[in-house]
């Protein structure tokens, strides 16, 4: 059995043992329309294929990402999610590691900031585009600089 098999089978089992109570805690307080953005992502695809990604960033993923993400909710929330730039992701996972029950700690965050930044370069490409056409000179600049780094930190 090949590694990723035996991490979503035991993320099967967290799930189950933990069950679903824990998985949407917090949005209660979530607007309408954030409620629907989040409802459309959490009816998406629970998994990427990362098989082509670089072998670090498949165990920061398999090892990381999906354990701790689905603490609180789906991985299709953060996969299928429109956040997309650097600062999104940055924002989402301070976020997130200071939820009650997370476990996230400041090198984990990393990881899954890396992660989210190095998927979306690859899988959302023309919604980093849309975004940044739509950005400040600045923004761009930073965003297309921290994709770059990212990309380039985990080049094999």
């Amino acid at each position: 059995m090949n590694k990723n098999f035996l991490n979503v089978m035991l993320l099967a089992v967290v799930f189950i043992l933990t069950g679903a109570r824990t998985l949407f805690a917090g949005d209660e307080n979530l607007d309408e329309a954030t409620k629907a953005r989040v409802q459309k992502a959490d009816q998406g695809p629970s998994s990427i294929d990362v098989s082509k990604y670089p072998q670090k960033l498949q165990d920061i993923y398999t090892d990381v990402f999906s354990q701790k993400c689905v603490q609180c909710h789906h991985l299709s929330r953060p996969i299928n999610s429109d956040y997309a730039l650097p600062s999104e992701w940055d924002a989402y996972v301070k976020k997130m590691m200071h939820k009650p029950g997370s476990g996230i700690n400041n090198g984990e965050a990393r990881k899954i900031i890396d992660f989210l930044i190095y998927d979306s370069s690859i899988r959302k490409k023309d919604i980093i585009d849309a975004k940044l056409a739509k950005a400040t000179a600045d923004e761009k600049v930073a965003a297309q600089a921290k994709i770059k780094e990212i990309q380039d930190k985990y080049a094999e």
